[in-house]
């Protein structure tokens, strides 16, 4: 069971060898914001939401919770991830068994294409097994979502179900960082 009271927060930034993932600061707004105005990045995520809401909405300091990491290139943001709590809503018992804790990322479409995604989600991930060891992590996307599905094989989520959800089938998976040998 994840304690999350025990992840330290925010960490030092974490560095890759192309990226950094750190704390939201207040020059990250406006790539917020960009993020979740964008219609490719939201296909598969209910569609993007309203600038003007966005602008009324968004804190000056977007994403200032455990688990919230900004993904900087050369010193701009270029996605988030988020390793949050796992509350699944219409919950099957495999969903509410498998884990605690949910893998999100958004990444600007320029971004996209590149490996940024698998090494920051890799990155961050690596962060959450030395800071909770053992606990598994949860990913769900869209079976549409051909580069999301690429994603969680590189990561190496593993299938636990399929279903229908929001009108699409929607893929279920776990990861935890504990393997056969451990």
């Amino acid at each position: 069971m994840t304690d999350r009271r025990a992840l330290a927060w925010p960490p030092a930034p974490i560095k890759t060898e192309r990226l950094v993932l750190r704390e939201s600061e207040a020059r990250d707004r406006v790539a917020v914001i960009e993020l979740n105005a964008s219609p490719e990045v939201n296909t598969y995520l209910g569609g993007p939401r309203p600038r003007d809401e966005l602008e009324r909405t968004v804190p000056e300091v977007p994403g200032q919770r455990c688990g919230w990491f900004v993904v900087e290139l050369d010193g701009a943001m270029i996605g988030t991830i988020q390793l949050k709590p796992h509350a699944p809503e219409s919950p099957s018992n495999r969903r509410l068994e498998a884990g605690e804790t949910e893998l999100g990322y958004l990444f600007l479409p320029e971004a996209w294409g590149r490996g940024y995604a698998t090494e920051a989600c890799t990155a961050a991930l690596d962060w959450f097994a030395g800071a909770l060891p053992g606990e598994p992590v949860v990913l769900y996307t869209q079976t549409a979502n051909a580069g999301s599905m690429r994603l969680a094989v590189k990561l190496g989520f593993t299938e636990l179900e399929r279903f229908e959800a929001w009108g699409a089938e929607q893929w279920f998976g776990v990861w935890s960082s504990l393997t056969p040998a451990d």
